[in-house]
Parts: C-alpha cells; sequence; structure tokens
C-alpha cells in the first residue's frame, strides 16, 4: 500500500498504542547512569529496548498494527520483510493472536535471528540483500495468501507502537521532576524516531530528537539537509545489520523532518567499542545496531554538558561471534 494512503500519525494514535500495549509489552525501566553523566557532564538516562519481548523495540509497532487486524483476516496471517528484529517482533504478535506469518529475511541477516524467528513460528523466506527487492517478494506473498504486510517502519500504527518508547521516557523523567532535553535513537527506516518524536514533542516541545544512524549509511542526515529522501550508496557494509534501510520511509521522513533536530552517526569501530563499553561498564548487552546513539554519545557528538538526555538502546540481538569480536575492542 502507498504511504500516502494512510494517515500521518499523530501524538494521540501514540497514547491508543499504548493502551493496546498495556500488559502485552514490556514497560522498560529508564535508567540513571551515573557514569555516563560523570563522562558527558549531563544527566544521562539510558533506555533498555533489550530488555523488551523478542529483544528489540520492534515488538511495540508490530503488535500495535497486528492486534488492529480484523477477526475476519487473521486466518491469512501477516507477512513482513526484515533483517531481523522486525520480524522476531511480528513472528511473537503473530503468535499471542493465533496468526502465521511469513518473514522475508535477508541470507545474511545474522542466524541467531533467523533462528529465533523460526522458533516463534513464523515462516522464513530468504533473499539476497544486493540483487533482490525484498518489498517486492514479501508483497508478492501477501498478495498470493490475502495476508496482511505490516511493514518494517512505513506504517502510521508501527510508528505509534514505537513512539511508546518516547512516551514511557517522558513519563519516567516527569515523575522524577526533570524535563528532556536530548532523546537520541537509532534509525534505519526511521518509525522508531518518527514515534519518539511524536510522543516527546507533544510533552517536551523544546526536547531535541537526534537520529543516530552507521556513518556510511547516513541517509536521514543527508535526507534532513536536502529536504528530500536521500538513498544510501550501497545495500550493505555494515556491520549494524538492522540500520541498514536503503532511505527514509515516506511517513517517517514526513514526521521525522518537521520535529527532529539532525542526526549523529559512527563507524562500525566506534560502535564495537560502545557495544563493548555497554557490556563492561553498564553490564548491558547491546547489539551494533542498538548501539550507535550510545556510540555518538561516547564520541561527544551529542551536546549533552548540563543536559538532560535519554539514550535509547534499540536492540540486544547480537551473534555470540560478533559479540566476542566487539569485547575485544577494548
Amino acid at each position: 500500500m502507498n504511504a500516502h494512503a494512510r494517515p500521518i500519525p499523530t501524538a494521540a494514535d501514540v497514547d491508543a498504542a499504548a493502551e493496546r500495549l498495556k500488559g502485552v509489552a514490556v514497560r522498560t525501566p529508564l535508567v540513571y547512569s551515573p557514569l555516563l553523566s560523570d563522562m558527558t557532564g549531563g544527566r544521562i538516562f539510558l533506555k533498555p529496548e533489550t530488555l523488551q519481548r523478542t529483544g528489540s523495540f520492534k515488538f511495540r509497532g508490530a503488535y500495535n498494527r497486528a492486534v488492529q487486524i480484523p477477526e475476519e483476516r487473521r486466518a491469512a496471517g501477516v507477512v513482513a520483510c526484515s533483517s531481523g528484529n522486525h520480524a522476531q517482533g511480528l513472528a511473537a504478535a503473530a503468535k499471542l493472536l493465533g496468526m502465521p506469518a511469513v518473514i522475508v529475511m535477508p541470507n545474511d541477516a545474522p542466524a541467531l535471528k533467523r533462528e529465533r524467528t523460526k522458533a516463534l513460528g513464523a515462516q522464513v523466506v530468504g533473499y539476497d540483500r544486493v540483487t533482490e527487492d525484498r518489498d517486492a517478494i514479501a508483497n508478492a506473498i501477501a498478495a498470493e495468501r490475502g495476508a496482511v504486510f505490516v511493514p518494517p517502519y512505513d506504517d502510521p500504527d508501527v510508528i505509534a507502537g514505537q513512539g511508546t518508547v518516547g512516551r514511557e521516557i517522558c513519563e519516567d523523567l516527569a515523575a522524577l521532576g526533570l524535563s528532556l532535553d536530548i532523546v537520541s535513537a537509532n534509525a534505519s527506516g526511521g518509525g522508531l524516531m518518527a514515534g519518539i518524536s511524536l510522543a516527546v514533542k507533544a510533552r517536551f516541545p523544546d526536547a531535541l530528537p537526534l537520529t543516530a544512524e552507521p556513518a556510511d549509511f547516513d541517509d536521514h542526515a543527508r535526507s534532513y539537509k536536502s529536504g528530500i529522501r536521500e538513498r544510501n550508496a550501497k545495500p550493505a557494509g555494515s556491520f549494524c545489520d538492522a540500520l541498514l534501510a536503503p532511505t527514509p520511509g515516506e511517513i517517517t521522513f514526513a514526521v521525522n523532518s518537521k520535529l527532529t533536530g539532525g542526526a549523529v552517526s559512527a563507524t562500525d569501530a566506534e560502535v564495537a567499542r560502545a557495544v563493548a563499553f555497554a557490556f563492561l561498564e553498564l553490564k548491558l548487552v547491546v547489539e551494533p545496531g542498538g548501539a550507535v546513539a550510545l556510540a555518538a554519545l561516547l564520541e561527544g557528538r551529542i551536546p549533552a554538558r548540563d543536559k538532560t538526555v535519554a539514550i535509547v538502546l534499540s536492540g540486544g540481538n547480537v551473534d555470540p561471534e560478533t559479540f566476542e569480536a566487539c569485547l575485544k575492542t577494548l
């Protein structure tokens, strides 16, 4: 379905998603980090979506979309394309709702993510990230089965579900008597950032949302500057496998281009050090794609001094070999 055929989500949609997710999604904690605060001169809080169902924020948006599928359409199931986190999130949501799921995944996706997706009951269909079009494959399967295609990010219900991350950040800071100055989250197609920005700007209008992305896949940064959706030069080449969408989504860019305050990036080497730092110093397991915002903070690219900053650790689904390699960087 063309993105323009569906409305741009609002903060009210995020609030509605929060009601649907209540008691189903994990309300992950907002954790103050004395160490990061001392290092940066700011008040640094972490939102570890690594503790969410299936190990990433993706469950929120997937469930919010799937639960709204009419009962008469559920037998045909859902279809998605994903490198792993949306795959697992939708597979888990479908299982909870008693629906079949088919996930189109790149052949180079981490084996751990493929196996976890299968373990949740989904059928996995592989494709070549460089030579094949994942959306075309997924849409063909959906058409054949009469299933509902659930995009990984460019969908108002998915965006609204992801926005509950930002809503929870705001609620928890308000409970501490604090306002939010900066929030940074990792971006592939931009759904998490769009949802967070909607929720945050409704509660803290002066807050600065910052998109974080791999250095060689900075399509959001370039798109914000040009005012149009720019594409990445190549489809693969970073170990941040969760963040390799070719271009910002139509709906997500419509939101992010108005509400975000810009973008930061980090190289694979910097992200690897951030993954190691999270484990050794913060006692958290974070996958590369979930650690770019943290890496940018550690590299001094987020202006944290004297600010209240929330960093979203968006996922923790890292295979042992990659994790071991990251630990060797420190």
